[in-house]
């Protein structure tokens, strides 16, 4: 019963805020308010699925760690409350954990045309033998296609015999019943969920990536430098590119949040417009001026220049759609 009250609030708080988003600017306090009691109502559910952990462990296959996080998925997803475990498949795993740094880069079939190997190649040889020790670089396979699936696997045992064996690359792919049946943006959330919720505890920080880019010579140690001589610790992201969710670094602490939030609004908006949203509702106060709201916001949203990544992908994972953003 506890649960399903649980559920009713959150998804009662859903339609508050799409409701005041809505309204004028006076209204953003009760916005506030509801994100809050949302962001109360998980830390309750984790609380709970935390006295079941025990339990779980025993079912947990080996290479893999337990995540409450994912018992969330059938708070959002109806479609997966029939579902015994919400889990990807992991496929290449050493189970590493009690790193500093989760690398996550999801993957569909763009037809004739892959970069991925491209980008593994850039991301897992331009580190040092340290900064691989302390990192783990996690390819998730988001596609029901199981040749590529395949494809995936095949290339990665072949191409990077080392990092598998050490543990510091993983393949895990995504079941179909994830999914229900919904349009191609609003898979990309679930993917970047998916993933999220897998990385979150294995590292104390977690960079998002994406299959079609190259990291810049360098790139590992630029970004490890800037974030340990950090004045200050309170940063929402350090964003290392500038195109859409490349590049972005989050602490892992936070990834249960962001992810209840995008499985909450996965129809509504892109992921990288909700990503905008969750920072705009946490940290812009209901009276200040949006100019002051702004500086607040790259206060928290940091933007190192320049960018550790450059897009090269130039055929989507959308199909038939071309993307020539650099």
């Amino acid at each position: 019963n506890q649960l399903t009250n649980c559920k009713n609030h959150i998804l009662e708080f859903k339609e508050n805020i799409l409701h005041l988003q809505n309204k004028s600017k006076s209204t953003r306090e009760e916005l506030t308010k509801a994100f809050n009691a949302l962001q109360y109502e998980v830390m309750q559910r984790e609380n709970q699925s935390r006295n079941l952990d025990e339990e779980k462990l025993d079912t947990v296959s080996e290479g893999e760690t337990a995540s409450n996080i994912f018992e969330d998925f059938k708070f959002f997803l109806p479609h997966l409350k029939k579902v015994k475990r919400v889990y990807p498949k992991v496929i290449i795993s050493q189970g590493k954990t009690g790193v500093s740094f989760a690398v996550g880069i999801p993957t569909v079939s763009r037809g004739n045309h892959t970069y991925l190997k491209q980008t593994l190649n850039s991301i897992v040889t331009r580190v040092t033998p340290q900064e691989e020790e302390d990192s783990v670089v996690i390819v998730s396979v988001a596609d029901s296609n199981e040749d590529y699936v395949k494809s995936v696997v095949d290339m990665v045992k072949q191409r990077f015999k080392r990092q598998v064996k050490s543990g510091s690359l993983e393949v895990i792919s995504v079941p179909d019943f994830f999914y229900p049946s919904i349009l191609w943006r609003m898979k990309q959330v679930l993917d970047f969920s998916v993933l999220m919720a897998y990385a979150y505890p294995k590292a104390t920080y977690y960079l998002q990536l994406e299959d079609d880019i190259i990291a810049k010579e360098m790139y590992f140690t630029k970004l490890t430098e800037f974030v340990r001589n950090m004045t200050s610790n309170n940063w929402f992201s350090i964003q290392f590119s500038v195109l859409g969710f490349i590049g972005k670094l989050f602490k892992s602490k936070d990834l249960p949040e962001f992810v209840n939030f995008f499985l909450m609004f996965y129809k509504e908006r892109p992921i990288d417009l909700l990503l905008d949203q969750i920072f705009h509702i946490k940290m812009c106060d209901v009276e200040e001026a949006p100019e002051k709201c702004l500086k607040r916001e790259e206060e928290i949203r940091i933007q190192y220049k320049p960018s550790l990544f450059q897009h090269v992908g130039l055929h989507s994972s959308l199909p038939g759609r071309e993307q020539r953003l650099k």
